[in-house]
């Protein structure tokens, strides 16, 4: 589960996704279990910059449809994993007067262009109406705070059932088939391997980098230098070692808001993680490939051009210690994530 301002390391805190918000807020608190109730009439889809898949449409227009809203970003591990539910159901239950809004609230700024997220759902194969979110205006009608979120509305136009953060997808199968009246509901349970991530999602820019900042041990353990992760340009030296859930640079970096870039040719990022899989999101002006070593042993490189994000490493869990070999100036990181 993403939000804006904090990220969370524990997956089990992504799959316990009814939020309680006071003051009426259209949430609840009930563990995993999702449960239809009537929260309120849904908001209206506010300050919308371009509609994608769809011409412009207003909640008034889709009554009598039941309605999944789907808030999710191009980039975001967590979106990215939810989508595949949103596509299928989609698939299924169309023709049964159900649809999915997929309001695509950025990030980042790459995010907020329109070429980049007609990219993207060309590249995940969504068919279902994308609204571009960019200022955030139905974000915050529905008082979202969180990629992804699902909100679940009948055909009389009300929210019946929220789901924060990824996970219960079983249980929003089955709400939707209900309300369309099919009663029947396929989708398998959460994957079970989100567990076998121990790494929380690390950010490269000082807005929220907690992960950059690691010690330089060289001799009887004396703490000798660090790695500065706050704003500006300088020359930084990789170290011998880098502990668990922290990364490192060698080379020239330029650290900004939300994200570091590479100011000459030959940098490198060094990740100790425990993960099965581990993502950058990352950009280039030109493309190039970038090299990987994991635990020493070569990757398959990847060729780094559009921001997005990128699959670094897929294998077995437990601890590794990735390399990544930047050939060009240029690139721009913004995240690793993991799983």
């Amino acid at each position: 589960m993403r939000t804006p301002s904090t990220k969370f390391a524990s997956v089990a805190l992504a799959l316990a996704a009814l939020i309680a918000v006071a003051e009426g807020g259209p949430r609840e608190l009930s563990g995993n279990e999702l449960r239809l109730s009537d929260h309120g009439p849904a908001p209206e889809f506010t300050g919308i910059s371009n509609w994608l898949n769809s011409s412009p449409l207003a909640v008034a227009s889709l009554e009598g449809k039941v309605v999944l809203i789907q808030f999710w970003t191009l980039s975001c591990i967590n979106s990215l994993r939810a989508l595949p539910y949103a596509k299928k159901w989609y698939e299924t239950y169309k023709d049964k007067g159900f649809t999915v809004i997929g309001v695509h609230s950025p990030e980042f700024a790459f995010e907020k262009e329109t070429s980049n997220v007609k990219a993207a759902i060309k590249r995940f194969g969504i068919t279902y109406p994308v609204p571009q979110d960019n200022q955030f205006g139905t974000w915050k009608a529905y008082r979202n705070y969180v990629w992804p979120a699902e909100y679940l509305i009948d055909k009389s136009g009300k929210i019946v059932a929220i789901q924060f953060g990824e996970g219960n997808y079983g249980k929003i199968d089955g709400a939707i088939a209900d309300l369309v009246g099919t009663g029947v509901s396929d989708t398998e349970p959460d994957d079970p391997s989100l567990g076998a991530i121990g790494s929380p999602e690390m950010y490269f820019g000082t807005k929220e980098n907690i992960n950059g900042v690691l010690e330089r041990r060289l001799e009887s353990s004396a703490i000798v230098s660090s790695q500065n992760a706050s704003a500006g340009e300088r020359v930084y030296t990789a170290p011998d070692d880098v502990p668990l859930n922290r990364f490192a640079f060698s080379g020239t970096w330029k650290i900004s808001v939300d994200n570091a870039t590479l100011l000459t040719d030959d940098g490198e990022i060094l990740l100790r993680f425990r993960a099965p899989k581990v993502n950058i999101v990352a950009g280039s002006p030109s493309s190039q490939t970038l090299s990987i070593t994991v635990d020493g042993k070569p990757q398959s490189p990847i060729a780094v051009r559009a921001g997005q994000l990128y699959s670094l490493y897929s294998g077995p869990p437990g601890e590794h210690m990735l390399r990544l070999t930047i050939p060009k100036a240029g690139l721009r990181a913004f995240t690793f994530s993991f799983g």
